[in-house]
């Protein structure tokens, strides 16, 4: 692993926590790049799991969409045991 792909992973992070903030709250760029870097696990399971094939065309922009389906999964599930 090279510091390319480290910081194409934080990119991803940070704008899959932003717009897991737009739907569920929340703000703040260290906690969208956690948010977002844990959803993408988590999303990256989820989507794996269930057999769902997200194609919009584009790669970058399907693990983008991945990340962020998990990071509102993420936020909502740390919502509900807080």
């Amino acid at each position: 692993m090279d510091i390319k792909n480290i910081l194409v992973w934080c990119v991803i992070g940070l704008v899959a926590g932003w717009l897991a903030s737009v739907f569920v709250g929340g703000g703040g760029l260290v906690r969208y790049l956690l948010t977002g870097l844990i959803g993408a696990f988590v999303g990256g399971f989820l989507v794996n799991v269930t057999g769902i094939n997200i194609n919009l065309g584009n790669p970058w922009v399907n693990q983008i969409v991945v990340a962020a389906i998990g990071a509102i999964v993420v936020v909502v599930v740390a919502r509900i045991l807080a």
